[in-house]
């Protein structure tokens, strides 16, 4: 399995992810974290957050419309595992974000850039899993 290097897109996608971040944090003072986000959504606690939840997770889903008005071409997307593996691995996603109390883009992107603590602890251990991971996948189960 060969993996592209992208470093425009990758450059173009991390400011976007960014900006976002920023505004958020300045126009709401929440942060930017897609599993908190969703999550909040889903298991509504406060009613008034309902709006931007949902402004942002209508964002998350129109962005590659976006991407094809400006490009004419859509992202290409290549998903080499079975639906029901990705139910499987978004599940456990999801109960690591939520034992993690965050995921990788409210600790990666705003934890760290506030120099949070528990972020400066849960990003190495993010990448730290998902390199094993990977090589496990890989290598050792030649996936």
């Amino acid at each position: 399995m060969e993996t592209t290097f992208t470093p425009l897109a990758s450059l173009g996608g991390g400011l976007a992810i960014g900006l976002g971040a920023v505004l958020l944090m300045l126009g709401l003072g929440r942060i930017l974290g897609a599993t908190g986000i969703i999550s909040g959504l889903v298991f509504a606690e406060n009613r008034d957050e309902g709006l931007w939840r949902g402004a942002m997770v209508l964002g998350m889903v129109l962005a590659p419309g976006l991407i094809y008005l400006v490009t004419g071409s859509m992202p290409a997307l290549d998903v080499p595992v079975s639906p029901a593996m990705i139910v499987v691995g978004g599940v456990i996603v999801g109960l690591g974000a939520s034992l993690g109390s965050g995921c990788t883009s409210g600790h990666g992107v705003c934890g760290l850039a506030r120099l949070s603590r528990r972020s400066l602890v849960a990003v190495p251990v993010f990448m730290a899993t998902a390199a094993i991971t990977v090589f496990l996948i890989r290598h050792a189960f030649g996936a």
